[in-house]
């Protein structure tokens, strides 16, 4: 009996960390601040007529809106990264991002939700507004 619930119970947790989208097996997803910026990361097993992805994010309570431009698929075992490096704009302190999973046919999905605590200073937010201005 203990040997079959052990087996249920690997087979759930490999199901809860291995999702399939359209095109993609996305086997993590993942967003961290750094006090500046929020790095996400996201790794793919297999991508069957993948075209790319976008990064999405809203506020709690907001609703989603574009973050990245197309970030274009890599093939099998890939693994991507994007910065955000408008975050501190906001003044929220909790962001939820999701991938926008898009098929060379134009059909999408969309992978789970991830969610960052991202405080940002003040001083930083002002400070990073007038640099905006100037790139």
């Amino acid at each position: 009996m203990k040997k079959k619930l052990f087996k249920i119970s690997i087979f759930f947790l490999l199901l809860s960390t291995v999702t399939l989208f359209a095109g993609a097996v996305l086997i993590s997803f993942t967003a961290e601040s750094d006090g500046e910026n929020i790095l996400l990361k996201w790794t793919t097993t297999n991508e069957t007529n993948l075209h790319y992805f976008v990064v999405e994010r809203k506020p709690v309570g907001g609703s989603f809106g574009l973050v990245s431009q197309p970030i274009q698929a890599k093939g099998d075992n890939s693994e991507y990264e994007f910065t955000d490096e408008n975050a501190f704009k906001a003044s929220d302190v909790l962001f939820i991002y999701r991938l926008k999973i898009v098929e060379v046919d134009n059909h999408a999905s969309y992978s789970g939700e991830v969610s960052v605590s991202h405080s940002v200073s003040s001083v930083k937010r002002t400070w990073g507004s007038i640099k905006a201005l100037f790139r």
